[in-house]
C-alpha cells in the first residue's frame, strides 16, 4: 500500500507540474481554435491525473497509513475537498460544451451528483473547519458550496441566454484554475522552499486574481453574444 501512495504521489505532481505549465494557455489563447482545444485537453488530462491521486491519498492517510498523525488529519481533508472541487470543476466544464445546443433543463444523474457533492462535502468541510478551529478548512470550502450552487441552478434550469454555456465553461475551468494553484500555494510551495507554515492571504490570492479573469470573460463573451438576442 505505501508504494501505491508513492506511486499516486508522484503522478500526483508530475499532473500537477503539467497543469501549473499549461494551464494559462488555453485562457490566453483564441477560443475554439486549434491551440485553445489541444491545450484545453491536456489541462483537463493533468487536472484528472492530479484529482484522482489527491482522492487516493487523501482517503489513504485517513484510513490506511498506520503512521498517520493528528495533525495531520486537517490537510489530508482539504486533500480531498481539493479533489472534489478540481475534479467536479472540470467535468462541468466539458459537460456543459457537450449539451450547449440544450433547450430544457437537465437532469442527468452524472451532471448533478457532482454539484451536491461539492455543495454538501463543502458544508462539512467547513462546519469541521469552525469545529477545529482550522482558518484553511472554515473559509475555503465555500468556493465549493457557491459552485456547487451555481452548477445545480444551471442544470435544473432551462437556458435563456445563447451565452449560457461559454459562460458556464469558463466558470468550471477557471474554477479549476483556482484549485490548482491553491493546491500548489498551500502544498507545492512550502514544500519546495522549506517553509512550515504560510500565511492566509497565500491561500486567497488564487481567489483574487481568478475571481476578476472569471467576471471579465463571462462578461465579455455575455456582451458579444446576447447583444441582440436571447436563447429563447
Amino acid at each position: 500500500m505505501e508504494f501505491m501512495f508513492m506511486v499516486a504521489r508522484w503522478f500526483h505532481v508530475l499532473g500537477g507540474f503539467l497543469a501549473l505549465c499549461v494551464f494559462w494557455v488555453p485562457i490566453v489563447t483564441k477560443k475554439g481554435r486549434k491551440t485553445h482545444r489541444r491545450s484545453g485537453w491536456v489541462y483537463v488530462v493533468a487536472m484528472s491525473i492530479v484529482s484522482i491521486s489527491a482522492l487516493y491519498m487523501g482517503i489513504y492517510r485517513l484510513a490506511l497509513d498506520p503512521s498517520f498523525h493528528a495533525e495531520d488529519v486537517p490537510f489530508s481533508w482539504f486533500l480531498i475537498f481539493i479533489a472534489i472541487l478540481s475534479g467536479g470543476a472540470v467535468w462541468y466544464g466539458l459537460r456543459v460544451l457537450r449539451y450547449k445546443r440544450r433547450r430544457n433543463t437537465h437532469k442527468h444523474v452524472i451532471d448533478l451528483f457532482f454539484p451536491i457533492l461539492l455543495l454538501t462535502f463543502g458544508i462539512a468541510i467547513s462546519i469541521y473547519g469552525w469545529m477545529i478551529d482550522f482558518p484553511l478548512l472554515k473559509f475555503f470550502p465555500i468556493i465549493g458550496v457557491f459552485l456547487g450552487g451555481i452548477q445545480l441552478q444551471y442544470w435544473l434550469s432551462a437556458p435563456t441566454r445563447r451565452s449560457h454555456w461559454i459562460v458556464e465553461h469558463i466558470i468550471g475551468m477557471l474554477s479549476c484554475c483556482i484549485a490548482t494553484v491553491t493546491a500548489f500555494a498551500v502544498f507545492g510551495a512550502p514544500r519546495l522552499l522549506q517553509i512550515e507554515s504560510v500565511s492566509l492571504i497565500i491561500w486567497v490570492i488564487p481567489i483574487l486574481i481568478f475571481a476578476p479573469l472569471i467576471f471579465g470573460f463571462t462578461n465579455y463573451y455575455t456582451n458579444k453574444m446576447d447583444g441582440k438576442r436571447s436563447a429563447s
